[in-house]
């Protein structure tokens, strides 16, 4: 059987995000994607020894994650498998390889819950920046975006939000544990801090 065309899913997917996202996804962004998502999954999958098919499914999903950002906000995993379903089959994916694909998209739906390993991949990566130093930056991008579309919160009601989240939150694989998990205990520190020393 031949191999599906990635490069060419890739190109769709990186050109729609270009061309069609709202500028307002400060977070959900083109880059989001590219630089960060679809980073962390290679470097994932090398550490965890996924199989090279596997990998190429992994990645395709990685690059159609957030494409259902493009139809709406609520339910863009669904968004995103109903695209993967109706574009995927021109570039030479099979019904089973879409199953695939789809399942990890929901994967990465909050709270995630991978089955394979594969879909632990896309989860964790999708959340790699938690375990990040750009964590501080990345976290203004997302409260903006939710500005943009009417959810404006206090500096401490944000904080609190973020420090539940992080401190709820499990990496999935052995990698992103050892990759992450010390700086995210970081932030969550530096959170707690300072939701206990607020600024004047």
């Amino acid at each position: 059987m031949p191999e599906p065309d990635f490069e060419g899913a890739r190109q769709y997917a990186l050109t729609r995000l270009s061309r069609e996202l709202a500028p307002e996804l400060r977070y959900h962004s083109l880059a989001h994607t590219r630089d960060e998502v679809a980073v962390a999954v290679e470097r994932l999958a090398g550490m965890e020894g996924l199989p090279p098919a596997d990998r190429l499914l992994l990645l395709t999903a990685a690059y159609f994650h957030d494409l259902g950002y493009v139809e709406h906000r609520e339910s863009h995993e669904a968004a995103g498998i109903e695209i993967v379903r109706a574009v995927l089959p021109g570039f030479g994916y099979t019904p089973a390889q879409l199953d695939t694909i789809g399942a990890m998209l929901l994967a990465t739906r909050l709270p995630q819950t991978p089955r394979t390993l594969a879909e632990a991949i896309l989860a964790d990566a999708d959340l790699d920046v938690l375990g990040q130093e750009e964590y501080w930056t990345r976290s203004e991008d997302l409260r903006g975006e939710w500005a943009t579309f009417g959810e404006h919160v206090t500096d401490q009601d944000w904080y609190r939000t973020q420090l539940n989240f992080l401190s709820a939150h499990r990496y999935f694989t052995a990698s992103a544990r050892r990759l992450r998990d010390a700086q995210k205990q970081a932030n969550i520190e530096r959170l707690m801090s300072l939701l206990a020393n607020p600024a004047p």
